[in-house]
């Protein structure tokens, strides 16, 4: 018996779910298909409207978009789906399969309610048809307000999924910082192309102006060099901002070794190195506009590592929100990802540091220490990142205390003076911003802190003195209770502690005077080890008793015995002697 199919469809005004049933009729080809929904007398015979459940408001249809996208089951599907599918039974299969355009909602629908889900060409060509004929279904939804309907979702949906990057416009950064890179390029090829081109007509020009912008502004001011005179040196030295090099250039053109050039090719020359100049003219508002950009959109990353290097990272992570999920070894090797994989195949040694080698923090270091300084910097720079794009105030103070940590840091591997913790100087940008925007309950709630941190030391401080105190006491107290003794001489308690007290006193003990241990037969050390003395100097004295008997035997020429034998019994007697 073939399961069950229904159809989960959602539609601008809420959810409907259909079921589609006699499916041998169609077969599931999706050409037959294809065929059988566009007409709504077959394919009303073979699906059927469930059930339906209208959103409340614009918003919530906004919100139930977006879960579905996304897809995340949320309450309002779930109940929809528990109350009007079959329930499965707790140990069993399902008998029904419920298709879903979305593969992802699919599989968490699966993961929440167990409900096996399928998404394929049949069913979505089964949604279509449901998407066609949908206000034949419903009757009392005219076509005309469903249009509406998904007209207003769909700005809506738009606009939340824009709205996002409004803010945070980090794309004109993207933009500019690439245009930059491109007329960086082309303005570079220009200025090659305006000195061969004039070169031709004065070569030694080329060697006196090495800037390719003055050189093409000095292209178009001198045009022909046989006009050039010693009245011209002013207006040169204004082109050049040097005297000294505009009188050059007059001198060399006196005597330059130049082909002649027709007014023509001059023309076009000229005309040539204006766009040449018009173009690197605009690079530089193109690079101010960069600057105030970078201060708005990140302001700590452009004071930490520079407008340019944090405009290509973030360029390269794609956006600011980007660059701020990535981790600082991912930041570190940022645009060298092609090092980074030949290193790792060819077993290499893998980059130290990408895009961040451009500041002027690298070039700083000495040889040995590139390596630290760069995991140090894309460290602060991953800080000064996140900071940016989740911040609501936008300043760069935390740029600046970041800055300061990282040429302590060089102080550090050059001189080893000593850095400052993280956490003081991030107190000190936290105090500083504080400052700036003159909060001043924030400052209050600060100082409330304060006082009641040192309240809670004060006790802290207080408490240790009332027990050192009472250490102190009960030592007295155990004094007094040892010197109490019985007739016997065995230590008398009058208070009988608990066990647990007793050994801890005892573990008290042995940790500061092991002499003054009481044994359980009532017996201190210090009296056991008296006795033992005792015991080897009285062995001692008989061991010499042995010696002298033996001596004596020997000069009288007894026969001496074994070793053994003759200690055993004068030991017999020692001990009887003792007795």
């Amino acid at each position: 018996m073939a399961q069950t199919l229904y159809l989960l469809f959602e539609f601008a005004s809420g959810y409907g779910l259909f079921e589609a049933y006699g499916i041998d009729e169609i077969g599931q080809n999706t050409d037959a298909v294809q065929a059988s929904v566009v007409e709504l007398n077959r394919f009303g015979k073979v699906v059927k409207l469930v059930a339906i459940q209208p959103f409340g408001s614009a918003s919530d249809a906004l919100n139930q978009c977006n879960a579905v996208s996304e897809g995340i089951l949320t309450d309002e599907l779930r109940n929809f789906l528990e109350l009007n599918l079959p329930k499965v039974k707790e140990g069993k299969k399902a008998k029904f399969s419920l298709g879903v355009s979305e593969p992802k909602l699919g599989s968490q629908i699966l993961e929440v309610l167990r409900i096996p889900c399928q998404s394929n060409d049949f069913v979505l060509e089964l949604l279509r048809g449901v998407r066609l004929h949908l206000h034949t279904f419903i009757k009392d939804l005219k076509e005309t307000d469903l249009e509406k309907a998904q007209l207003g979702l769909g700005h809506s949906y738009s606009r939340a999924k824009v709205k996002f990057n409004v803010n945070r416009v980090d794309n004109m950064i993207i933009q500019a910082i690439s245009l930059l890179d491109t007329l960086d390029k082309d303005i570079n090829t220009f200025c090659m192309r305006v000195r061969e081109w004039y070169s031709w007509h004065f070569p030694e020009l080329a060697k006196i102006v090495n800037d390719n912008y003055i050189y093409s502004r000095v292209a178009k001011f001198v045009k022909d060099k046989s006009t050039l005179s010693d009245d011209a040196l002013t207006e040169l030295a204004d082109v050049t901002g040097d005297e000294d090099k505009a009188k050059d250039i007059i001198e060399a053109a006196k005597a330059s070794m130049g082909q002649d050039i027709s007014p023509i090719d001059l023309i076009n020359i000229e005309q040539f190195a204006q766009r040449v100049i018009e173009l690197s003219e605009y690079r530089k508002q193109l690079h101010a506009y960069l600057v105030s950009k970078m201060q708005d959109v990140a302001p700590n990353l452009a004071s930490l590592i520079g407008e340019m290097v944090g405009a290509r990272l973030i360029s390269h992570a794609g956006s600011l929100t980007n660059l701020a999920k990535c981790p600082a070894s991912t930041l570190q090797i940022l645009g060298a990802e092609k090092a980074l994989f030949r290193a790792l195949k060819t077993r290499g040694n893998t980059p130290k540091y990408g895009l961040i080698f451009h500041s002027s923090f690298i070039g700083k270091a000495s040889a040995r220490n590139k390596g630290r300084i760069s995991r140090y910097l894309a460290n602060k720079c991953s800080i000064a990142s996140r900071i940016d794009c989740f911040s609501e105030t936008n300043t760069n103070i935390f740029g600046e205390k970041l800055r300061e940590q990282v040429e302590e840091r060089l102080d550090f591997y050059d001189k080893g003076v000593a850095p400052r913790k993280n956490i003081d100087v991030m107190k000190e940008a936290i105090q500083d911003v504080v400052h700036e925007n003159g909060d001043a309950p924030i400052v209050e709630s600060e100082k409330k802190k304060m006082k009641k941190k040192q309240h809670m030391d004060q006790m802290e401080v207080d408490g240790h003195e009332e027990m050192v105190a009472g250490e102190a006491e009960e030592k007295v107290e155990k004094k007094k209770k040892k010197k109490k003794k019985d007739e016997a001489g065995v230590d008398v308690l009058i208070e009988a502690p608990s066990a647990e007290t007793e050994q801890s006193k005892k573990e008290k003990k042995r940790a500061k005077d092991p002499m003054e241990i009481v044994t359980e037969n009532g017996v201190t050390n210090e009296e056991l080890l008296v006795s033992e003395k005792k015991k080897k100097k009285k062995k001692k004295a008989v061991s010499d008793m042995d010696i002298d008997s033996g001596k004596e035997n020997a000069v009288n020429g007894a026969h001496v015995p074994e070793e053994g034998k003759p200690k055993k019994k004068k030991k017999q007697k020692v001990d009887h002697d003792s007795d």
